[in-house]
């Protein structure tokens, strides 16, 4: 039976953040614009692991992992797409692409935590040997996904911008991307 980490409020907090990130990332109402920004997030919640743990990185390796093990990303291009449809397909498609890009970020960063705290490296990372893992997280990632939606549900429409600014600001995003999903935002507490 496997070992539970003991807590690490730096870890979680690094791991937390990117979920959070990549909620807000999935949200962007322009279809496979908000893939690209998860994968970004994702990728630097990897390294942000890695130098936590002082294992080697490499960006090209991440972005490797990252596609073997979120194989997924067929369906969340498939949510991401559903944005293209006007109307109720924004709002679908927008809902499921947050639930996918948080629960995903999280199953990610659960399994690349357990293996950068057993001093392995973004080098020595065997995808078979966790997928069935990284589907086991997948699926307690979406719970944690509902939990975050519930705490932040208070929160504002300009705290959701000024994520969306950071996104931006980190590269993430473009300033052309930032600037229409602000409008939405804004049109929608208008609204």
């Amino acid at each position: 039976m496997e070992q539970q980490r003991p807590e690490n409020p730096v870890v979680d907090k690094i791991i937390t953040n990117h979920v959070i990130y990549s909620m807000t990332a999935g949200a962007i109402p322009l279809p496979l614009v908000d893939i690209t920004a998860v994968a970004v997030i994702q990728l630097d919640m990897i390294k942000q692991l890695a130098n936590h743990y002082e294992a080697p990185y490499d960006q090209d390796s991440g972005k490797s992992l990252i596609s073997s093990l979120a194989g997924a990303t067929l369906a969340r291009m498939g949510a991401s797409a559903v944005k293209a449809i006007p109307g109720v397909g924004t709002a679908l498609g927008i809902s499921t692409q947050i639930a996918l890009s948080g629960a995903s970020t999280y199953a990610l960063g659960k399994i690349f935590d357990a293996h950068f705290a057993r001093r392995g490296s973004i080098f020595d990372l065997n995808v078979d040997d966790v997928k069935a893992k990284y589907e086991d997280l997948l699926d307690k990632g979406k719970d944690v996904v509902k939990g975050l939606k519930k705490e932040k549900k208070g929160e504002d429409i300009p705290a959701t911008i000024a994520k969306l600014k950071e996104l931006r600001d980190s590269g993430a995003i473009s300033m052309e991307e930032f600037e229409t999903t602000k409008k939405k935002l804004l049109e929608k507490m208008a609204g």
